[in-house]
């Protein structure tokens, strides 16, 4: 077997990495706010407060708000998935196998893009709480975060989330308005067209196995940030030792809370 590999299956596989991880890597990259080509190992999120408008007199001067700026701090990690691929000849016409390990590398990279995220809204979610009682999430939870997100004027523009734990999003199922078509209309059920991300009450509700079981998250998108210094990359370097080649997937990225006033836990009995 040969000790290089052709720079056409290199580009290759690197693509299909990249066209997996968009395609199905992270399901919380989409819904942060994001600043790409970060310098340096930490990156900064301007944080600009609340103003309010006001009157004045004719030909007299305009009041200015006087908006206070803060600045929030992120640190960059780095984070590697690899794999060892033998008999790389027989890889480079088995079109199915080389797909799999670039999908599994491609989910390895997102599942930790989405726990960085989790960890970092975990840390610095909101102090209030908003408590099932030890049951499953009902309706009137989810009235109460809608209330709670209005309170703090969050903005309503598409841009509210849950992401639940897969077993709290399954108690979703028993509230009636969020499973009937009498309410959402068949095209809007919760298992139409597979389990993906649907609406209610104005928030994007999802399943993701990187909310830790009771402890969902409800936010918006300018409240959380993520800085990415490398995004995904792939190289393949021949190990002589091992006798294969050593598939590289990496990134470099952190992520932190802008306003805690637009992240809350939403804690249930999972």
């Amino acid at each position: 077997m040969a000790n290089t590999i052709d720079t056409a299956f290199i580009k290759q596989f690197e693509s299909e990495v990249h066209m997996a991880y968009q395609r199905m890597g992270s399901k919380l990259r989409n819904t942060v706010r994001t600043v790409s080509n970060v310098a340096g190992s930490v990156v900064r999120f301007q944080k600009i407060g609340a103003g309010s408008a006001s009157t004045k007199s004719r030909n007299g001067s305009v009041t200015p708000m006087e908006l206070a700026h803060t600045v929030v701090e992120a640190t960059m990690s780095d984070f590697y998935a690899a794999e060892y691929i033998d008999k790389l000849d027989e890889l480079k016409t088995n079109i199915d196998e080389r797909q799999a390990v670039a999908k599994s590398a491609a989910a390895a990279l997102g599942r930790k893009t989405d726990e960085i995220l989790i960890t970092a809204m975990d840390a610095g979610a909101n102090s209030t709480q908003i408590s099932a009682t030890g049951a499953a999430v009902t309706k009137a939870n989810l009235l109460t975060v809608f209330e709670t997100f209005g309170s703090a004027n969050i903005p309503e523009d598409g841009s509210r989330y849950i992401a639940m734990h897969p077993a709290g999003y399954a108690d979703l199922f028993a509230i009636t308005e969020f499973a009937s078509s009498d309410f959402v209309g068949e095209q809007n059920l919760p298992f139409a067209g597979g389990m993906t991300m649907k609406e209610f009450l104005g928030f994007k509700i999802f399943s993701t196995s990187a909310v830790t079981g009771g402890k969902n998250i409800c936010y918006h998108t300018s409240a959380v940030g993520l800085g990415i210094t490398a995004d995904v990359s792939t190289e393949l370097n021949y190990v002589p030792e091992k006798v294969a080649h050593l598939a590289t997937s990496m990134m470099s990225m952190g992520s932190a809370v802008i306003d805690a006033n637009g992240v809350y836990e939403l804690l249930d009995n999972n």
